[in-house]
C-alpha cells in the first residue's frame, strides 16, 4: 500500500522541473553579493571578538583566530559596573524614548492628517524643520536647560533628548499612515457617533499598526545607538549607557586599543537591535510604504 502511493506521488511530480531565467539568476547573485557585502563586517567582528587578546591585537592581523577564547566577553560583561547595568540604562531609555514618540506623534500626526485648519501644511514644515538642523547644534543649549532643571545625569532627562532628535521623522511617519486611511472608514464611524478621540483610539490607530511600530523600531534602533548625547548628558558610570561603554572598554594597558574587548561589545550591542528588526520587521517595511501610493 505504502509503495503505491509513492509510486503515484512519483509520478505526479513534474519531469522537468522549472530552469530559471536568467534574469532571475543574475538577480540572485546580486543578492548574494548585497548579502556577503553586508555581512562580512559582522562576520569579522565577531572572529575577531573570540581571538585571544595578544591574537586579537597581532600585528600583521589575521582575518581568522588562531585559538577560540571567550576572555573577550567575560571582559565586557565584568566591566567597571557591569554589563548588565548600561545595557539596561539603554532599555530603559529606549523603552521611554519609544512610550513618548509614540504618545506625541500619533496625535500629532492625526491631527495633521485629518483635521481641515489654517497654516496646517506651514505647521507641518514647522515641526520637520529640526531635521535639518544638526542634533550636535542642539545639545549645549538643551544641556544648559536641563541643568537648571535637574535632569542632566538622568535617564529621563536622556530619553527626552532623544524623544527631541526622533519627533519629526515619527510626526511624518504617522501623518502620512493617518492620510492613507480611506475618509469613508472615518465617515462610518463619525455617523455611528465616534468623537475624535475615540476614532483615533479605536480606528486610526490600530489600521496604522505598522507605521506605529516602524516609528517604535527606528526609535528603539536610534536611541540604542545614540553616542554624542549620552556622553555629554551622563557622567556617572552607573548611568552611562552601552555606547559609552564600546568607548570606555576599548582601552587596553598603555593606552593601547583592545580590539578584542572592543569588537565583543560590538557583538553584544548589535544582538538587541537585530532581535528587534527580525521580529518586526514585517511591520517595518509595510510601515515605511503607507502613504506611498493613494
Amino acid at each position: 500500500m505504502t509503495a503505491a502511493v509513492v509510486a503515484t506521488g512519483a509520478r505526479a511530480l513534474p519531469a522537468r522541473r522549472k530552469r530559471l531565467a536568467p534574469s532571475a539568476l543574475l538577480a540572485s547573485a546580486a543578492c548574494v553579493g548585497v548579502i556577503a557585502v553586508m555581512g562580512a563586517p559582522l562576520a569579522l567582528s565577531f572572529l575577531a571578538s573570540i581571538k585571544t587578546p595578544a591574537d586579537a591585537s597581532a600585528i600583521p592581523p589575521h582575518y581568522l583566530p588562531q585559538a577560540l577564547s571567550a576572555d573577550n566577553y567575560f571582559k565586557v560583561i565584568g566591566y567597571e559596573a557591569g554589563l548588565a547595568t548600561y545595557v539596561a540604562n539603554s532599555g530603559l531609555v529606549a523603552l521611554m524614548t519609544i512610550v513618548a514618540c509614540i504618545a506625541l506623534a500619533a496625535p500629532a500626526g492625526y491631527g495633521l492628517a485629518r483635521f481641515d485648519m489654517r497654516g496646517k501644511e506651514v505647521a507641518f514644515l514647522l515641526l520637520l524643520a529640526p531635521i535639518m538642523i544638526p542634533y550636535q547644534a542642539l545639545l549645549t543649549p538643551l544641556y544648559l536647560d536641563f541643568a537648571k532643571v535637574g535632569l542632566v545625569n538622568t535617564r529621563v532627562g536622556l530619553a527626552i533628548v532623544h524623544t527631541i532628535l526622533q519627533l519629526p521623522f515619527s510626526i511624518y511617519l504617522m501623518r502620512n499612515s493617518f492620510e492613507a486611511i480611506p475618509r469613508e472608514i472615518e465617515e462610518a464611524a463619525m455617523l455611528d457617533g465616534c468623537s475624535s478621540l475615540s476614532r483615533l483610539i479605536h480606528i486610526f490607530l490600530p489600521l496604522a499598526l505598522p507605521a506605529i511600530v516602524t516609528v517604535a523600531l527606528f526609535a528603539f534602533i536610534n536611541s540604542w545607538n545614540e553616542f554624542l548625547a549620552a556622553l555629554i548628558f551622563m557622567n556617572r558610570e552607573s548611568s552611562f549607557t552601552v555606547p559609552i561603554l564600546l568607548v570606555s572598554v576599548q582601552i587596553g594597558h598603555h593606552g593601547a586599543v583592545d580590539w578584542g574587548a572592543l569588537q565583543a561589545s560590538i557583538m553584544i550591542a548589535i544582538l538587541p537591535c537585530l532581535a528587534v528588526y527580525l521580529a518586526l520587521q514585517r511591520y517595518y517595511i509595510s510601515g515605511l510604504l503607507s502613504g506611498g501610493v493613494k
